[in-house]
């Protein structure tokens, strides 16, 4: 029967955005516009190195559709006849990629593209080393930590990724020939900044 309203579409309106969500939180995606003459509402999944999955709603008759979904974790967030927002719920460090909501109406065609990076807070932990270094780690962090130490001291810092888009950053120090009776180490990440400390033994 083919579909009517295409002859109808007098404009194609697409935006874009970045969108930065934390691991284990639940995020939702708004469909942007969500107009009364909407006829069809589609998202295409497409997460980094996943097939992309399709969901769409057809209003005149309400009926939903999805294909090469597996994902129970994406889902509608609500009833799509109301609210064509989609939710991630929870977030997995797998969910990177690219998300497109088309809503194709009488008046045009509008569509809004996600470029979703998920973030993941890297474990911190600071302890004494070999020949008198002490150690400071962000592991597992998503994108990489940056390490700061008080005070400065002589350090040598390696990254190494873990092949799921998380690296761990660890930097190794010593203060030779300074009377150091405690240090810090201060990381910072998008996710939010984190300081240790330790007393050290002189003598």
């Amino acid at each position: 029967a083919g579909l009517p309203w295409r002859k109808w579409w007098s404009s194609i309106q697409h935006t874009n955005s970045s969108l930065s969500v934390s691991v284990d939180t639940k995020a939702v995606l708004p469909c942007p516009p969500d107009t009364p003459t909407a006829l069809v509402v589609t998202w295409t999944i497409s997460p980094r190195d996943q097939p992309p999955c399709t969901r769409a709603h057809r209003r005149d008759n309400n009926e939903t559709s999805e294909r090469n979904c597996t994902d129970a974790r994406i889902s509608w967030e609500s009833r799509p006849d109301q609210n064509p927002a989609l939710q991630i719920d929870p977030v997995a460090i797998t969910h990177d990629g690219c998300y497109r909501c088309e809503v194709a109406a009488a008046d045009g065609l509008f569509g809004h593209t996600y470029y979703l990076r998920v973030l993941v807070p890297p474990k911190v932990t600071l302890f004494r080393g070999i020949n008198g270094t002490v150690v400071c780690r962000a592991a597992a962090g998503k994108p990489s930590a940056q390490i700061f130490w008080t005070p400065e001291g002589d350090c040598d810092t390696e990254e190494e990724p873990l092949g799921n888009g998380t690296v761990t950053v660890e930097s190794k120090c010593h203060w030779e020939d300074l009377q150091v009776s405690n240090v810090s180490c201060s990381v910072s990440h998008v996710t939010g900044n984190k300081s240790l400390f330790l007393e050290l033994e002189t003598g």
